[in-house]
């Protein structure tokens, strides 16, 4: 499938008049249009909700825009629940899954009764010395071994540091409801950026049973199961789309062969997408400032591996359109590269183009997700700003581009003089 920008050449020129380049620009309409398909597919459930992986796009205008979709927010730390709070979301509303928690975080989640998902069995004690038991709480799964969709091995629980056993669960329930607990959820990720339609379904059916068992087991009252995040998106053009539709009905299916007839029709759905709601919907804009020719030909931007980390850190695959040659033939190959003093910071390696010029405006696209949340300030590199393009069209600067002054506002420069 072909991917096309979301903005035009001179859209994109005359928000650059305005914050100068780079930038990460966010399409509200598009983020808009995927969490109401993710809603539509998951309608089946009452119970359902969508809890945004906060550390994908933490910019409170874009928790906003979710907020207004009827979604929650996953946290992971005490800031991300500060950013939460900021955006009146606390209760049951923020969804608390983080692993070696410090006190004050947990502290933090609890006094804002966000849903507390625990790591580990030990964390039973921890939370109740350090805040006290909410009446609900989740517990998260690892199966061990290695978890498959089909016939491809998606990852290896038996590796991650993440989540309990099923014995351990057992025994967290059984104490938890001897402390008072009235409500317990199930989470688990078994997977990222899984592409197509079987990820969900599989992860679910694993949840489901693994929920009737406990159940079984020690009487709890299970009263959601959180899918958590992992679905993916085609990052590559010839990659299969997700079709939320046809995952929902999937897990609508498991749900009634192996819930249901356990009287367990009631418990909620729960997912933690950031990926698969955002990543479309974010370009990082950039400039050409160099072409450089020797045994390669290298493209030169203004944007590095600091605004968007994943291609150096991975080898992650992120499209590239040139603005206003979108239609144009393919018949260049580059290096497109950044400035940082790593010759890993290249956005792509050997990548058909059309002809590139000094001053083209490029868009590389996928960047909605872990694009700007993973940047940093490595040789003295700047985060940039991000813009948000309204569904009117006209566009909207939510986070200022950093300067010198924020870069060296964490030192104690009284001891110095210059």
């Amino acid at each position: 499938m072909k991917k096309t920008p979301f903005v035009s050449l001179n859209t994109a020129r005359e928000i650059a008049r305005e914050i100068p380049t780079p930038f990460h620009l966010y399409d509200e309409a598009g983020i808009r249009k995927s969490v109401r398909a993710l809603k539509a597919a998951f309608s089946w459930n009452p119970g359902f909700k969508e809890y945004f992986a906060v550390k994908a796009t933490p910019n409170p205008y874009i928790l906003s825009i979710l907020k207004e979709e009827g979604c929650g927010v996953d946290c992971a730390t005490y800031t991300e629940l500060l950013l939460a709070q900021a955006c009146g979301m606390s209760g049951k509303e923020v969804m608390f899954s983080s692993n070696v928690t410090p006190v004050e975080d947990m502290q933090k989640a609890y006094e804002m009764g966000a849903y507390i998902n625990l790591d580990d069995a030990s964390y039973v004690d921890f939370m109740e010395h350090s805040c006290g038991i909410p009446t609900s709480v989740c517990c998260r799964y690892n199966p061990g071994g290695s978890f498959s969709c089909g016939n491809t091995i998606m990852d290896m629980p038996r590796d991650s540091k993440y989540g309990m056993t099923e014995d351990q669960m057992a025994g967290v329930f059984t104490r938890l409801m001897k402390l008072g607990v009235k409500n317990f959820g199930i989470h688990a990720l078994l997977a990222s950026n899984a592409v197509g339609n079987e990820y969900y379904p599989e992860v679910a059916g694993k949840l489901f049973h693994l929920a009737v068992r406990l159940r079984n087991a020690t009487g709890a009252n299970i009263s959601f199961v959180n899918l958590s995040g992992g679905i993916g998106v085609d990052y590559r053009p010839e990659q299969p789309q997700c079709d939320i539709a046809v995952v929902g009905a999937a897990v609508q299916q498991k749900y009634m062969q192996i819930l249901a007839p356990e009287g367990m029709g009631d418990v909620a759905i729960f997912c933690e997408l950031g990926r698969f709601l955002l990543a479309p919907h974010g370009h990082l804009v950039s400039t050409v400032l160099h072409q450089k020719h020797i045994y390669k030909t290298y493209i030169g931007l203004d944007a590095c591996a600091a605004n968007l980390m994943r291609p150096a850190m991975y080898g992650a695959y992120h499209h590239i359109s040139v603005l206003g040659k979108e239609e144009a033939i393919l018949d260049h190959v580059y290096d497109v590269v950044g400035g940082l003093c790593e010759n890993n910071d290249k956005f792509a390696i050997d990548r058909s183009l059309p002809g590139v010029d000094i001053g083209d405006m490029l868009v590389i696209h996928d960047t909605g997700a872990h694009g700007f949340s993973m940047g940093y300030n490595y040789n003295g590199k700047l985060r940039s700003a991000e813009v948000l393009l309204r569904e009117d069209g006209s566009f909207q600067k939510i986070r200022r581009a950093e300067t010198p002054e924020d870069y060296f506002s964490t030192f104690d420069f009284s001891e110095f003089s210059f």
